[in-house]
């Protein structure tokens, strides 16, 4: 990359000079891969650029966009840099009041969305009289013939429009672009909202480009890479992912037909650089075990045999370090037998490096993709920093820490345990929140991370331990970090969510969500009948699987000294999935404890007096926006505990 790009559109002309015939973007849609080269791009951004302008878009106007990963959208963000203004793409499964408060917040004056359903949200979130938005432009029509569109055109209308007008404004959209510097704002990206109101990070040219040049020189990206674009594109992670490491490599994006076709596409595509949060691992990992069950007894046992091999030896042979001829030779065996066919089968066939970040992966689901010759790491971020805080080199990734330092970036642990990190990505400000920005950023520009965590002795790499608002202690001075017992739970392919609770109390209860895909399959296994998601989950013999699982959980965590207080001693399995149309995760699918808490305070008070049962009702979110209630009577479970210290040899006994 030359000097002179200090800017996604500035990349884009690099790419289109030099990479001009190369693939940049593709979509397939009906069934058909459909491909544009990186000069085929820039022709695309450079009409709808010059149609936005001509609707009335000025330099620093703030356009919201909304709708599931096409390359159009992402074209929509480069043109909208292009002609000085700023990108603020929002989630597109958003209720309608979230939106609202977004677009008031920013005072967008353009939307560029999907399709139908991603209009009328719009069109309902600025009802209201005093909105800024002035006009929205669609891609996909259908549904959209007989809707006032005075206010509303299409993405092909517009960029016709920019076409026709390239005579009129070319000079003016060239001298936009050119003006743009490495310290304007390149993105506003909005925060999950975990603990309350989601805040605008604004993210210059010089956090996104220059976190992105680093992170691709760590992991030797290049040109010949593919990625697949499927998770949020308001997530920060998917901007890095799929906009700047894409621009400043040079690599091709690849958009799958729908969510429902992604399994397939994956496997069509077979990315060489892939990312996924660990739920999207565990989902994968659990359908596996599903198909495994459900094999001949011949293939049940040659996969048991030759993933335990993998397990052991796996890791080992993928970092480079010394293994037995024989077993070398078995694992190539296995390599022809079962870990080729069941990474073809997963897409994973090509990958050079995949990352994993959002929450902490299982060391069991971890080393489950180590062992079979996947170059999977973690990685720790977040909004404020352009993504990238940590990293594991290669050879050195273990599932228990987050790696060190990425390129650029300096880290250290306050007094109190919380990590505090600064580098050339962390972000301007949060908009309109001067207050909050002081808050997380100090002056000689060190961020506040809220997370607690330590540096491990002799590696230097960064364990996380929980959300330091959440390390608290217990009622018996005992520590309390409810994410390193939530994160054990949810290792069991039957817990999809477990929310821990404890703080300032004498001991630690829990809440959770059974995996209806792993669950339902077992039931199905077993001849247990179920008519809902609320009859299986307080069916007896599932009742009795959990408590199975927290005892697992309870005997590990009893190992530990300083965290032996935080065994589960008695546990819910609630009657509906936690949900973020409910308000109890985020659209990043995090936990909001104090939502939830509050939310089923008449639960967690049963829990903690005593009772045995608690009838309970609960307003839900139905797909359509409705509201309404469901009524269940919950059975508490009691849980094993164990002593410290001797907790594996009681659990053996």
């Amino acid at each position: 990359m030359t000097e002179t790009a200090v800017s996604i559109p500035a990349l884009l002309a690099r790419n289109a000079r030099d990479l001009g015939e190369s693939p940049a973007y593709r979509e397939k849609e009906f069934g058909i891969w459909q491909s544009w080269t990186w000069g085929e791009v820039s022709e695309e951004i450079e009409a709808l650029a010059l149609g936005l302008m001509d609707l009335g878009l000025a330099r620093g106007d703030l356009v919201v966009i909304s709708g599931r990963n096409r390359p159009a959208l992402y074209w929509a963000m480069v043109a909208v840099q292009s002609a000085g203004a700023v990108p603020v793409p929002i989630y597109q499964d958003a209720a309608v009041d979230e939106i609202a408060y977004q677009l008031e917040h920013c005072g967008a004056v353009m939307a560029i969305v999907g399709d139908q359903e991603q209009v009328d949200k719009l069109q309902e979130a600025t009802s209201a009289e005093g909105s800024a938005l002035r006009h929205m432009v669609y891609l996909d029509g259908r549904g959209l013939r007989k809707y006032d569109h005075e206010k509303l055109t299409s993405y092909a209308d517009v960029q016709k429009a920019g076409r026709d007008a390239r005579k009129r404004l070319g000079s003016e959209l060239q001298s936009r672009t050119d003006a743009l510097g490495y310290d304007d704002t390149c993105v506003m990206l909005y925060t999950s909202g975990t603990t309350g109101r989601p805040k605008g990070v604004v993210l210059s040219n010089r956090n996104i480009i220059e976190t992105a040049k680093a992170s691709v020189q760590f992991d030797n990206l290049t040109h010949r890479e593919d990625t697949l674009a499927y998770l949020p594109m308001a997530w920060v992670g998917d901007f890095i992912f799929s906009i700047a490491q894409a621009y400043v490599a040079g690599f091709c994006v690849n958009c799958p037909e729908s969510p429902d076709t992604m399994a397939v596409d994956l496997r069509e595509i077979g990315p060489t650089y892939y990312f996924a949060p660990p739920r999207v691992f565990e989902t994968q990992l659990t359908t596996v075990m599903i198909r495994m069950e459900d094999a001949t007894r011949i293939k049940k046992a040659l996969f048991d045999y030759f993933m335990a091999h993998a397990k052991r030896v796996g890791p080992d042979i993928l970092d480079g370090r010394e293994v037995g001829g024989w077993d070398r030779l078995k694992y190539r065996l296995g390599e022809l037998m079962v870990y080729g066919p069941l990474k073809n089968t997963l897409g994973f066939s090509r990958i050079r490096v995949g990352y994993t970040a959002g929450e902490a992966i299982g060391p069991e689901i971890f080393e489950f993709y180590r062992g079979l010759g996947i170059n999977l790491k973690q990685l720790y971020g977040q909004t404020e920093a352009s993504v990238f805080i940590t990293q594991q080199p290669d050879n050195e990734v273990r599932s228990d820490t987050v790696g060190v330092a990425s390129p650029g970036v300096e880290i250290r642990i306050d007094e109190n345990g919380e990590v505090f990190y600064r580098s050339p990505g962390v972000f301007v400000e949060y908009y309109k929140n001067p207050e909050s920005t002081a808050d997380t950023k100090d002056a000689d520009g060190w961020v506040a991370t809220g997370d607690a965590g330590f540096f491990e002795e002799g590696t230097g790499h960064l364990r996380i331990i929980d959300r330091a608002k959440d390390v608290g202690k217990l009622a018996t001075g005992q520590m309390f970090a409810p994410k390193y017992v939530e994160n054990k739970l949810k290792f069991f392919p039957n817990i999809l969510e477990a929310v821990v609770f404890g703080a300032g109390q004498d001991r630690c209860v829990a809440f959770l969500n059974i995996d209806l895909n792993a669950v339902g399959n077992w039931a199905e296994r077993n001849n247990i009948g179920y008519g809902s998601y609320q009859e299986l989950s307080q069916h007896p013999k599932v009742l009795e699987m959990m408590r199975g699982h927290v005892a697992e959980v309870n005997a590990s965590v009893a190992e530990d000294e300083m965290l032996s207080g935080c065994q589960v001693h008695r546990f819910v399995v609630l009657h509906k999935q936690l949900d973020a149309d409910d308000g109890e995760l985020t659209r990043t699918q995090k936990v909001r404890r104090k939502v939830i808490g509050e939310k089923f305070e008449d639960i967690l008070d049963a829990l903690y007096g005593g009772k045995d049962e608690i009838y309970t009702e609960t307003e839900v979110t139905y797909e359509d926006g409705r509201k309404g209630k469901i009524k269940a009577t919950l059975n508490i479970q009691d849980a094993q505990v164990f002593p410290v210290g001797g907790a594996m040899q009681e659990a053996a006994e």
